[in-house]
């Protein structure tokens, strides 16, 4: 019987585990972040049917007036007394079209001024996104940073347990007092809690993520994977800069709109002119058995009415002159300060990884060693801690910073070229 509920157990745990496996992380690489938010985020597909309303405009702007048709039944006589041959006898039926002939190009206008706010949608589209891949590389990079952070938490506080350990048997050989014992326990709190601050905060991070994404992933079943650390092998300012020009989108939308605005100028001196109307008309008047007729209206222009919607125009070519120089400053100083600051985060990266961390780890080693050994007092033991402590979170938090700083700048070009 004991037999039995051996294998009863071992196929419950076998089972258990197939089912952890079932529910294993989904980890996401930063490609597989960017592409599943291009296809999910709720306001790029906003946006993007915005673009689609956009080109719908399009067909409305192209139509043709379409032809009037007039008919009327005119000389019909009920009245009492009338003519003995009835009220129909004079009967005057007649039909007439009529139709709208714009002139000077006036629909090929219309059409190409909505194409015009097409291209414009679509830039402003692109910019959109750019915007929200920024805040979405963000949220990506904090929560490689929060990663980060917990594992140094956990690794901490397991090379704290495993001083706490040595210690302990120090105790009870006689070799520390009691009192310095429950120093070294009071202090593991302090390992404990940032463990538990590190896990809330990957936890908040993913969350973020998840939003970015439109994804209900329950957050243990998520995680995501990159490189959380830093280069020194950027483009030139001058490289960066150009990039910017050839690519940002805000910046094409501003030279659009200045198209834009002179061809909605063409239109309105071209609605100034004065659309003839051609009618056509077909009609049976007795004694004659029928008859055909042509007609042409043409709307005198003694007073211009589109005078004020010239000016406008005429005034919205400059202000969009303005606004696109006003854009191309811009990106020069989103380029120029976004760069210094990754510049800045590289010079202070370097002597971190080059010598801080080595020496920050070799002196905890030492000064722990020295205190198990009587050598150092339990002062310089947890001094040593914090420090190794410090500089290995300043160093997390400035690779975090430095990969802000990539992404800013990759907002500023509004491509990426620091990967």
């Amino acid at each position: 019987m004991e037999r039995v509920w051996r294998t009863l157990g071992c196929g419950l745990a076998l089972f258990v585990g197939m089912g952890s496996t079932a529910l294993a992380q989904k980890v996401l690489t930063w490609r597989d972040v960017q592409v599943k938010f291009e296809t999910a985020n709720p306001t790029l597909r906003a946006g993007q049917i915005g673009v689609d309303e956009s080109r719908a405009q399009e067909i409305t702007a192209h139509l043709r007036p379409n032809p009037t048709l007039t008919l009327t039944g005119d000389q019909i006589d009920p009245f009492p007394g009338g003519p003995s041959h009835g009220p129909f006898a004079f009967f005057l039926p007649l039909a007439t079209v009529d139709y709208l002939h714009e002139r000077q190009h006036k629909r090929e206008l219309r059409l190409e001024s909505a194409q015009d706010a097409t291209k414009i949608a679509i830039s402003d589209q692109a910019d959109l996104e750019r915007s929200l891949l920024f805040n979405l590389r963000m949220a990506f990079v904090e929560t490689l940073q929060q990663k980060a952070i917990l594992n140094l938490a956990k690794e901490n506080l397991a090379y704290y347990d495993r001083v706490l350990d040595v210690n302990r048997d120090r105790y009870k050989a006689g070799a520390i007092a009691q009192v310095d014992l429950k120093r070294l326990e009071l202090q593991r709190v302090q390992y404990l809690s940032d463990l538990q601050n590190a896990d809330v905060g990957l936890r908040t991070a993913k969350i973020q993520l998840l939003m970015f994404l439109d994804d209900r992933t329950p957050v243990d079943q998520f995680d995501v994977a990159g490189s959380f650390d830093f280069s020194t092998d950027i483009l030139p300012l001058d490289q960066v800069r150009q990039a910017a020009l050839d690519t940002r989108p805000d910046l094409r939308a501003a030279v659009q709109s200045v198209d834009k605005a002179k061809t909605d100028h063409r239109l309105a001196v071209a609605n100034g002119s004065t659309d003839p109307i051609f009618g056509f008309d077909v009609g049976r008047n007795p004694p004659i058995d029928a008859y055909f007729g042509v007609s042409v209206n043409i709307p005198l222009r003694f007073f211009d009415r589109n005078q004020g919607e010239k000016k406008r125009t005429q005034l919205d070519i400059g202000r969009n002159d303005s606004l696109l120089e006003a854009t191309r400053s811009g990106v020069f100083s989103d380029v120029d300060s976004a760069y210094a600051t990754v510049k800045s985060a590289i010079i202070l990266l370097e002597p971190y990884k080059n010598q801080y961390l080595d020496e920050a780890s070799s002196v905890r080693d030492t000064i722990a060693f020295s205190y198990q050994h009587g050598a150092a007092s339990l002062l310089d033991f947890l001094n040593a801690q914090a420090d190794y402590r410090s500089v290995q979170v300043s160093y997390l938090n400035l690779v975090g910073s430095y990969l802000n700083a990539a992404a800013q700048v990759n907002l500023a070009v509004g491509r990426e070229v620091i990967p």
